[in-house]
């Protein structure tokens, strides 16, 4: 069902908002059902939590990036949009919007990310771009993230075939600016995604984020090169949590590039020569884009005060805890928990963490 203009205007401004991030945001959903509603219960929610003010982006700010995002010939699709992608919705949490330029459709085909090395050898640049475009004769759309080396000769082998570039910045950011061809192609021939606000420049904070759409986007990741310490082996970490296979392609002891594969196969990745290696993987891969997580606020009532709010608030520590086991130490439903800690993570005093985790922060 189509979500009215006023509740997908909320929702982009709920995700805009200070301390509202994909488990705040996907919490607040399930407990108050539309992000209207959500919207007007935020200033108490933050009071009866402990915090001070509220910091809801100006609707002028909201009503501006929209406008941009027209102006650019971007498309906006927000979390319970009918094609909002299956797969990425399954993940826990979901990103709360994606802007689009390009083919969207796309993201709903079948999908595998092939990603590696900036600084990439000339063989690791041609099996890339090779793997990519067997990949998409083979039916698969490959997704990367723009970057040089490993990443942008993917995008080019799958060109002629659908190829989905996810950015840190905005969709309208071309980084780095020595891909601006390469980008103007893929927003022609295939799709370019983020949930970065419209105009964003790309910071390191971005970028994990980013990782996350590629692989929450994907049935599995392919790491071609990458050293140790990259952000290919945190797009790997991130598929194996989301539950998608991680291939990785063997390369020489001799080169620092080689280590990250060769740690991932060490680790139980599946090793990737070539098509065959993934489509027998895929043969057997349960289906992606099950429903999400139950709603843990059910049930739940207005009984909430502040001396219940305290008793959580004491249980929590800089470790994360399973909000499970905070409901067994209190003796309460898992929806009173839950409700508690939504109240102390927008009030700025824990914060949640995808896997129903959560911490507290520091005064």
């Amino acid at each position: 069902m189509t979500l009215p203009d006023a509740e997908r205007f909320a929702r982009l401004r709920l995700a805009r908002t200070d301390r509202v991030g994909p488990v705040t945001f996907r919490q607040l959903l399930d407990r108050f059902a539309t992000a209207e509603r959500a919207l007007e219960a935020l200033p108490d929610l933050i009071r009866r939590g402990g915090g001070h003010g509220h910091a809801l982006p100006p609707v002028e700010r909201i009503a501006d990036e929209l406008e941009s995002g027209r102006r650019a010939g971007a498309r906006l699709i927000v979390f319970g949009d009918p094609d909002y992608p299956e797969v990425l919705a399954a993940i826990d949490p979901p990103p709360p919007l994606l802007w689009t330029l390009g083919d969207a459709a796309l993201m709903a085909r079948p999908c595998i990310a092939v990603v590696g090395a900036r600084i990439a050898s000339a063989g690791g640049q041609r099996i890339a771009r090779g793997l990519s475009q067997q990949l998409g004769e083979a039916g698969h759309v490959v997704v990367s993230g723009l970057a040089r080396g490993i990443d942008g000769a993917a995008h080019a082998g799958a060109l002629p075939t659908g190829t989905v570039a996810v950015l840190g910045g905005g969709v309208d950011d071309v980084y780095p600016p020595d891909n601006a061809d390469l980008y103007a192609q893929i927003v022609e021939q295939g799709c370019v995604v983020s949930e970065s606000p419209m105009g964003a420049r790309a910071q390191a904070k971005d970028f994990p984020r980013r990782n996350r759409i590629i692989s929450g986007l994907s049935r599995g990741v392919i790491v071609v090169e990458a050293e140790l310490r990259s952000g290919s082996l945190i797009t790997a970490r991130l598929a194996g949590e989301q539950g998608r296979d991680v291939f990785a392609v063997p390369g020489s002891p001799l080169d620092p590039r080689s280590r990250g594969p060769n740690e991932l196969l060490r680790q139980g990745a599946i090793l990737c020569e070539g098509l065959e290696d993934v489509e027998r993987a895929f043969s057997t891969l349960r289906t992606l884009g099950e429903p999400g997580p139950d709603n843990p606020f059910d049930g739940v009532g207005d009984d909430i005060d502040a001396a219940l709010i305290e008793r959580v608030a004491a249980l929590l520590s800089p470790t994360p805890t399973p909000r499970d086991e905070l409901a067994r130490a209190l003796g309460l439903p898992i929806g009173t928990v839950a409700a508690v800690l939504l109240e102390l993570d927008l009030a700025g005093r824990a914060e949640l963490l995808p896997g129903g985790l959560i911490v507290a922060r520091s005064p």
